[in-house]
């Protein structure tokens, strides 16, 4: 079978895992969500109706603005359509009320009312064109996002190793591009990790991300080891993102004997620090982006790690900054880490590292530190 048929079927294989891991009580509220948009739009406009007779009755309790807090209510829960309805049956109501007391609802009032109106089908009709359903979309996002952080979970190594991975979003948000897949083979004692840094930023970037953590999962270990990066380029390759594309960094690891291999795709180089020198060796790697070139090689770099030993991975928003160069980015990485991480000092703190080293808050930024303890 061709080798694109495989990476297709791997991929199909991943995603329909994915869709089986999603919560039932989130498919149980998506499909309620859909079902009582009529049901909203009707206790919203009789709300409004009541609300109407309360500010002709009542000027003094009942203040014009509670029509407003209808809206917001209506654009949390409802879709474009239903959002519509409800807004022409309140521009009823406000009109009515107007006509019965004129005095009651000021130019001011009426303004705000416009343009709050205007906001709401504004944000429903960018929410829907990116298929969200009404207050499903909030919990939607969450889980997204949960299912990214789920595949970044590293596999337990058994005694003798210590992992640590922290993934930070820029500007604090919940998504990131960075993002870590790993696995241990079955009946195998290789560990395989990857660390990726997708294109750009935000949310743009997280459902890119959360793309292809899903796809890079399916591949590591359903393939030989050397092949994963060519199989990860082919794959991006395939998306047509036209400038998009995703740095990476593969490392395979026997954790019986410590030996490892590592290959780089436009990613900053990995650093392993000997315990017994307190020296750091950079792993230069030499493979392109993944999504520039067709057919790009991607070169392993091999080691042994021995008793306290760490490898420390990261991207790049932890060294790069417009205005520096990257290898004082680098340089000022590796000292923070023998300060905080250090090898036979304690448990460390990738969390702290990140947190002292934001190169860039605009950027996100991930980092591994894998440990052998023994």
């Amino acid at each position: 079978m061709p080798a694109e048929s495989n990476l297709s079927r791997i991929t199909r294989t991943k995603t329909v895992k994915n869709r089986r891991r999603s919560p039932n009580w989130l498919r149980g509220i998506r499909r309620r969500a859909v079902s009582t948009q009529p049901v909203v739009v009707i206790l919203l406009a009789v709300a409004g109706g009541i609300i109407g007779i309360g500010i002709a009755v009542a000027p003094e309790w009942v203040s014009p603005s509670a029509l407003i807090i209808l809206l917001i209510f209506g654009g949390y829960l409802l879709r474009i359509r239903a959002i519509s309805v409800l807004c022409s049956l309140l521009l009823v109501v406000s009109a009515v009320v107007w006509f019965l007391r004129p005095t009651i609802m000021s130019v001011g009032d009426m303004i705000m009312a416009f343009i709050v109106t205007i906001a709401v089908v504004m944000i429903v009709r960018v929410r829907e064109r990116f298929g969200l359903q009404g207050a499903i979309s909030d919990l939607m996002l969450v889980d997204l996002r949960d299912r990214l952080r789920a595949q970044g979970q590293v596999p337990s190594l058994g005694r003798g190793w210590k992992v640590e991975t922290a993934v930070h979003a820029a500007h604090g948000d919940a998504f990131s591009g960075d993002f870590v897949v790993a696995i241990k083979r079955p009946r195998s004692s290789w560990m395989e990790l990857a660390l990726v840094d997708v294109s750009g930023k935000g949310q743009a970037a997280g459902v890119r991300a959360l793309q292809l953590s899903g796809a890079f999962g399916g591949l590591l270990g359903s393939m030989e080891r050397e092949n994963f990066l060519s199989a990860a380029n082919e794959y991006v390759l395939r998306q047509n993102w036209g400038e998009g594309f995703a740095t990476a960094l593969h490392l395979s690891i026997n954790l019986n004997t410590g030996q490892y291999e590592v290959a780089g795709a436009g990613h900053p180089p990995p650093a392993h620090l000997h315990a017994g020198s307190g020296q750091f060796e950079m792993l230069r790697t030499s493979g392109v982006a993944l999504g520039v070139l067709a057919s790009a090689g991607y070169p392993r770099v091999a080691g042994e790690m021995h008793n306290g030993d760490a490898l420390i991975l990261y991207t790049d928003g932890l060294v790069e900054k417009p205005d520096s160069d990257v290898e004082m980015g680098i340089d000022r990485l590796l000292g923070v880490v023998e300060q905080v991480v250090g090898a036979g000092r304690g448990d460390g703190g990738v969390g702290s590292v990140l947190e002292l080293l934001s190169a860039s808050p605009t950027d996100d930024r991930a980092m591994v530190v894998l440990r052998r303890t023994l």
